[in-house]
């Protein structure tokens, strides 16, 4: 039995968590033996339900008497003891920095026999790797990786030809639970939104407009899903953003959920509103459960990627208040346009269908692995 390796930060709940617990139960499934490796634990992570192990590297690192400078190469050096140990047959990294230890923790001195080590970027480059320093050691680095898994073509162009010529572009995976039929009852006179609530999904962009139109429509709410990390919860500055607005009584605040397709799928509009995304798993499913959605038509193309602007989706530009209210009352006053945008932004869900996907992400990983054991061969 092969033993495949997923690198990642933690098991919390975010995209890329999900997508990479995802890829590894299909891996179990196909008969591969799991070994999840993740730097911390989160606070709060989702269930592992198929047979893995994991190491947590933080745990294992704990007793080291280290400053801050001596973190990083305590970690390479912990990883590469891990790979020693554990023996995988390919490595699966995700996100940045875990990216860049992947590839450090298996070149030498630590690896006599290169480990294969697919990785994958989940977001815009140029956040991931935010200084010229991480930028070039990504590109050094990633030109030895025995693939690179990119979810835009734009953040694929963000690296030389000769990291290109050993990447492709996949998609995410949906949660099985939107795979499934349409809503086409009655609908909450709601606008939805799903997400962490930072800085960056810009929640502000759809207070402000929503204030500009509310009038209009007496009976219209925003509901907002999704909580705060510590140190960057926006909910309290949204709040009062709200009650500055005189929009306090029509604006909720949800929390974090669980079963977020029956909580939105009767809702009228979702909108994602952010600075940057990679491949929004919240666009995704909302246009899988056959919402109309308002997307910002942010970095790195993502939304782009999915949405056919004025077909199964609306697309504004990142930050634009004027289009986003623009874009609302279009939807509201057309009830039409309401229900063809979400008629066509359901078969998104036949299309990442979970096991459709995870099969393409296998093929990819499995090619590119046999790829690389003729090149040191």
């Amino acid at each position: 039995m092969k033993k495949i390796a997923f690198l990642i930060n933690s098991l919390g709940k975010g995209g890329a968590e999900h997508v990479a617990l995802n890829l590894a139960e299909h891996f179990s499934k196909t008969g591969y033996d799991v070994l999840l490796v993740t730097s911390r634990r989160g606070a709060e992570e989702y269930k592992v339900t198929f047979p893995a192990r994991r190491r947590l590297l933080e745990e294992e690192i704990a007793g080291a008497p280290l400053g801050r400078a001596g973190k990083v190469p305590a970690r390479i050096r912990r990883l590469a003891a891990i790979w020693r140990e554990e023996r995988p047959d390919l490595i699966v990294a995700f996100i940045g920095k875990m990216n860049l230890y992947a590839m450090l923790s298996t070149g030498r001195p630590f690896c006599r026999n290169r480990i294969p080590v697919i990785l994958s970027v989940r977001s815009d480059p140029a956040r991931e790797y935010p200084s010229r320093l991480q930028k070039a050691l990504a590109e050094r680095l990633f030109r030895r990786a025995a693939g690179v898994i990119f979810q835009t073509e734009d953040a694929k162009l963000a690296f030389s030809g000769k990291v290109q010529k050993h990447s492709a572009v996949l998609p995410n995976a949906l949660d099985p639970s939107f795979v499934r039929e349409r809503y086409t009852g009655k609908r909450e006179n709601e606008i939805v939104m799903v997400g962490r609530l930072d800085a960056n999904k810009n929640h502000q962009l759809l207070l402000r407009a929503f204030a500009r139109l509310q009038r209009e429509y007496p009976e219209l709410k925003v509901v907002i899903y999704g909580g705060g990390l510590a140190g960057s919860d926006t909910e309290p500055a949204l709040r009062a953003l709200a009650g500055e607005l005189g929009i306090a009584d029509r604006v909720r605040f949800m929390g974090r959920q669980s079963d977020i397709r029956r909580r939105i799928e009767r809702s009228r509009i979702f909108v994602l509103s952010s600075n940057y995304e990679g491949m929004p798993n919240a666009l995704l499913e909302a246009m899988a459960t056959g919402l109309a959605v308002i997307s910002t038509d942010c970095p790195c193309g993502g939304p782009r990627t999915v949405i056919r602007d004025g077909e199964n989706g609306l697309l504004i530009p990142v930050g634009d208040e004027t289009a986003l209210t623009a874009a609302l009352r279009r939807i509201l006053d057309d009830p039409e346009l309401e229900e063809s945008l979400g008629r066509q932004a359901a078969k998104l869900a036949q299309e990442l269908a979970p096991e459709k996907v995870c099969r393409r992400w296998q093929e990819e990983i499995e090619s590119r692995v046999k790829e690389y054991a003729c090149s040191q061969s």
